[in-house]
C-alpha cells in the first residue's frame, strides 16, 4: 500500500513519523555544513518546499531532542555521510514569519510578540540557570511584556543565553522572512516595517558571536532598502544560481518515481505539460505543491495558482496602465521576451512597471528559457497551470471579472457584434479608470490587445503588421481555417457625436488598404472587418 500523500503538511517530523510519502532532500544538510558562508538566504516561489526543508534542518540540528530526532533520518541520505555527526549538535532558533500578514504596524508587533513568546517558552527550562539580570528579560519575552526595542534584539539575546547554557552556538532559521515586509508595503507602513526588520535580522545574523549558522528563506531578496546592510557573511542563492538548485522543487526523476508509486495512468508528458518548466540554476523542476495535489486527486488542473492573493503582481500591472500587455501578447503565444535581471527586488522601484517581469520570475509565474550574456534572460510561461492563471486571473482582474470578460470574448468569436459592443462598453464603464484614459489611439490599442490575449490558443494575434497597402491595428487569424478571421481598426473621437464618423473612417480604411489580403492568401475564407471607435469611456463597434 502506498504511503499517505502529505498535502499541506510541512512539518518534517510529522511526515516521517506518520508515514507520509517523502522525497529525500536531506543532502541539503550535508551541503549546508560544507558551505563556507555563515548565513544563507534561499529565495524561491511559494509552495516549493522551503518550509519543509527548514523544518528538516530544525530537527537535524536540535540539541534538546537529539536522541529522539536521530531516528527521523534513518535510511535517508544524510545518515550515510560524515556530517551526520553534527546531528543534535546545536540549539536551534526556528521561526516562521509566513503568517505575519498584518494590516497595521501595531498588529505586526503584537503578533510577532506571540511568535517570540512561543519561541522562548520552548527553552523555559533554562530560566533557573540565568543570572538575576537575564532571567527577568527572558520572562518578559514569554509573557509578551518586552518593549519594541527588546523585541528587535530577541533572537540575538536568545542565541546568547542558549550558548551560555549549552556551550554551543545557535543555528538560526528564519522562514519566509519577506512576508511581513510585503504586507507592510501593501498596507502602508513599509518604512516602519523595514526599519524594524533591519534591526531584528541584524541582531540575529550580523556580527553575532553566538551564531553557528543562519538560514533564511523567502520569495524575494529585498535589496536596496538596506535590510541586509553590513551583513557581509550573507550568501544569497536565487533561482538564477546553480548551487542548491535541486533542493526546492521536484526533479523529473523524483516525479516519475512518485507517479509509479501511486500508479498514475497519465503519461509523464501530460504531467510535464501542466506542472514542469521551471529552471532553477541549471536544474529543470516541477512544482511540488501541484504534483502532491495531483497525486491526491488524479486530475490535471490548476492547484498552485490559487494559493496566494498576488498583491504585488496586481499592483505592478495596475501601475503599468495596460501598456505592458504588449509584451504579454508574446508570452501568451508561447514566445520569449528578453529582460535584464539581477538577483534582487526593490520596493523602491515599484513605480517602474518593468519590475513586474522580475517579480513574475521570482514568484514562479515565468521561467527562464535561455540565458544570454550580460545578465539577460529569455522568459516564458512555464506550463499549462500558469497559462490558466494568466488567462483567468491576471487579465480578468482588470477587465470586469471572468463572466463578463468571457461573454465579451464569446460574442466576438461568434460574430455577435451587438453583444460584443455591449459587453465591451460594460467593461469600459466598470473597470477602466478615467485616470488611465488617454487621448491617443495607442492606449486603446493596448487595451484591446490585452483583452484578446486569452484567445491566442485559437488565433495568431498580430499587431501593427503589414497587409495590403498599409498596417492594420490588430488581426486575429484563426489556427482553424474554417473559422472566421478578424481585422480590427481602432479610432479615437473627440466627442460622442463623432463616434459614428470614426467608425465609417475605420471601415473605409480597411477596404481601401486591403488589410484582408494576407489572411486571404493564407486561405482564411471568412474575415470579419471590425471598426471600433472610442471617446473616453464611450465605445461603439461596427462591421
Amino acid at each position: 500500500m502506498s504511503k499517505k500523500i502529505p498535502i499541506g503538511i510541512s512539518d518534517f517530523k510529522e511526515i516521517i513519523e506518520d508515514n507520509y510519502y517523502y522525497i529525500d532532500k536531506t543532502k541539503l544538510i550535508d551541503d549546508l555544513i560544507k558551505d563556507g558562508s555563515k548565513v544563507k538566504l534561499f529565495t524561491r516561489p511559494r509552495r516549493f518546499g522551503k518550509t519543509l526543508n527548514m523544518s528538516m534542518l530544525n530537527y537535524f540540528f536540535d540539541i534538546v531532542n537529539a536522541e529522539e530526532n536521530r531516528k527521523l533520518f534513518k535510511d535517508l541520505y544524510i545518515e550515510n555521510t560524515d556530517n551526520f555527526k553534527h546531528q543534535g549538535e546545536n540549539p536551534v532558533i526556528y521561526i516562521s514569519l509566513k503568517e505575519l500578514k498584518n494590516k497595521s504596524y501595531y498588529d505586526l508587533i503584537e503578533d510577532l510578540k506571540i511568535l517570540i513568546s512561543k519561541l522562548f517558552y520552548e527553552y523555559r527550562g533554562i530560566i533557573e540557570k540565568l543570572d538575576e539580570f537575564k532571567a527577568p528579560i527572558f520572562k518578559d519575552y514569554i509573557t509578551r511584556n518586552s518593549s519594541e526595542n527588546d523585541l528587535k534584539n530577541s533572537l540575538g539575546f536568545l542565541s546568547q543565553v542558549l550558548y551560555e547554557n549549552y556551550g554551543k552556538k545557535a543555528v538560526i532559521i528564519i522562514d519566509e522572512y519577506d512576508t511581513p515586509i510585503v504586507s507592510a508595503y501593501e498596507h502602508g507602513y513599509y518604512a516602519d516595517g523595514i526599519s524594524f526588520f533591519r534591526t531584528f535580522l541584524g541582531a540575529a545574523l550580523k556580527d553575532n558571536k553566538y551564531l553557528q549558522m543562519g538560514v533564511m528563506t523567502g520569495i524575494l531578496r529585498v535589496a536596496k532598502e538596506g535590510i541586509f546592510s553590513g551583513l557581509n557573511n550573507l550568501a544569497v542563492y536565487t533561482i538564477l544560481d546553480n548551487n542548491y538548485s535541486d533542493f526546492f522543487g521536484l526533479t523529473e526523476d523524483e516525479v516519475e518515481k512518485a507517479l509509479v508509486e501511486y500508479q498514475v495512468d497519465y503519461r509523464i508528458d501530460d504531467v510535464k505539460e501542466w506542472y514542469d518548466g521551471y529552471l532553477f540554476g541549471n536544474t529543470e523542476l516541477y512544482n511540488p505543491w501541484s504534483i502532491v495535489n495531483y497525486l491526491s486527486k488524479m486530475k490535471l488542473e490548476p492547484y498552485w495558482v490559487s494559493t496566494s492573493n498576488n498583491f504585488l503582481v496586481y499592483d505592478l500591472l495596475g501601475k503599468a496602465q495596460i501598456n505592458i500587455f504588449k509584451e504579454l501578447e508574446k508570452v501568451f503565444q508561447g514566445e520569449a521576451i528578453y529582460k535584464t535581471l539581477d538577483n534582487s527586488f526593490s520596493f523602491q522601484d515599484m513605480n517602474n512597471p518593468q519590475e513586474v517581469w522580475q517579480l513574475l520570475l521570482y514568484s514562479g509565474y515565468l521561467k527562464i528559457s535561455e540565458i544570454l550574456p550580460e545578465s539577460k534572460y529569455a522568459l516564458k510561461i512555464p506550463n499549462q497551470e500558469i497559462y490558466s492563471f494568466f488567462e483567468k486571473s491576471f487579465l480578468n482582474r482588470f477587465l470586469g471579472g471572468i463572466d463578463l470578460f468571457q461573454e465579451m470574448i464569446s460574442a466576438l468569436k461568434n460574430g455577435n457584434i451587438e453583444l460584443f459592443e455591449k459587453k465591451l462598453q460594460e467593461i469600459m464603464l466598470v473597470s477602466i479608470s478615467y485616470n488611465d484614459l488617454g487621448k491617443e489611439e495607442k492606449y486603446y490599442h493596448n487595451l484591446i490587445l490585452g483583452m484578446i490575449l486569452s484567445m491566442s490558443k485559437e488565433y495568431e494575434i498580430h499587431s501593427n503588421s503589414e497587409s495590403g497597402y498599409g498596417r492594420y491595428d490588430i488581426s486575429l487569424e484563426p489556427k482553424d481555417k474554417t473559422k472566421a478571421g478578424i481585422i480590427m481598426e481602432l479610432k479615437v473621437a473627440t466627442s460622442k457625436e463623432e463616434l459614428d464618423k470614426k467608425l465609417d473612417e475605420a471601415l473605409k480604411q480597411i477596404e481601401e488598404k486591403q488589410y484582408d489580403i494576407a489572411m486571404n492568401q493564407r486561405e482564411v475564407k471568412k474575415i470579419l472587418k471590425l471598426a471600433i471607435a472610442f471617446c473616453g469611456k464611450q465605445v461603439k463597434v461596427k462591421i
